[in-house]
């Protein structure tokens, strides 16, 4: 199943894609794609009305984030052998934690824009997880696995001096306003053969930066998961990022840094692509 959410800024409606061109409106069975909606059994809810529901065509809705505003975004840093080969950094030994503050996220192709101050801001492709049940101490990485509704695109923009230069923690390169696009869609588990194999890339201005799988990741979704149970309640429609592969622009040499007008396109298989016009500071 592929969960949608169209419409307006704030006022998005909860639908089920069908194929390239039809989708089926269920906001008669929930208001939202939210944590009431995962916590009451999430996908499951909607097979009856996918199955025979009217189906309506698109017609130049813009597509928000497939999920409403989650508890919290939670990220993991340095989570590709490659990437990690790419920036001269260890390969950690646990993974890397730090947040994003829910009010990241936007949809797939919204303007991301750069912060005040800002002199290096970059791209990451990743994959996100969301998480389908209120979860923590899990036992297995296959308590895990049956504890994520599904899979989605994500960008991780950052403001790498933010980051890197001001001290502190990561969020501070990591929070400004746009910096977490998500979708088109949220991808439910049964429609991926292997999630632990899917080609990624991202585009820059038409210029390929990021190709990549999730097949170099250190650690994999099931893993993580079960890792952050450990140390932390996980709500249902909670977001994870779980690292980029290599192309980021702090990663070339010399270093490339996103600038107004630019355009980002990134995809992942068979979760979808992104595209994001860059625009300066407000």
């Amino acid at each position: 199943m592929y969960l949608m959410r169209i419409g307006p800024p704030g006022a998005e409606k909860p639908v089920v894609r069908v194929d390239d061109s039809h989708y089926v409106d269920v906001s008669d069975v929930t208001p939202d794609f939210d944590e009431r909606f995962f916590a009451a059994g999430g996908p499951a809810l909607l097979a009856e009305r996918v199955a025979t529901g009217e189906r309506r065509a698109f017609s130049g809705e813009r597509i928000g984030a497939p999920i409403a505003r989650p508890h919290q975004i939670l990220c993991i840093g340095l989570n590709y052998s490659d990437h990690a080969a790419e920036t001269g950094q260890a390969v950690p030994d646990e993974p890397i934690l730090f947040t994003k503050p829910p009010n990241t996220l936007i949809g797939p192709y919204d303007d991301v824009r750069i912060p005040r101050g800002a002199t290096k801001t970059d791209w990451e492709v990743e994959l996100g997880i969301v998480i389908g049940r209120r979860t923590s101490y899990l036992d297995s990485a296959e308590e895990a696995r049956a504890a994520i509704a599904g899979y989605c695109v994500v960008n991780d923009v950052s403001e790498r001096a933010f980051q890197m230069e001001r001290g502190g923690q990561w969020s501070k390169g990591k929070s400004a306003e746009t910096f977490n696009p998500a979708g088109p869609w949220l991808v439910t588990p049964d429609e991926i053969a292997d999630v632990k194999n899917l080609g990624m890339w991202l585009d820059v201005s038409g210029t390929r930066r990021q190709t990549g799988s999730t097949a170099t990741m250190i650690f994999d979704p099931y893993f993580l998961v079960h890792h952050l149970s450990q140390f932390m309640v996980l709500e249902p429609g909670d977001l994870i990022n779980t690292g980029t592969p290599p192309g980021v622009g702090m990663g070339h040499k010399p270093q490339l840094w996103l600038q107004p007008g630019d355009v980002m396109e990134l995809g992942i298989d068979g979760l979808g692509s992104q595209r994001q016009r860059v625009v300066g500071p407000r």
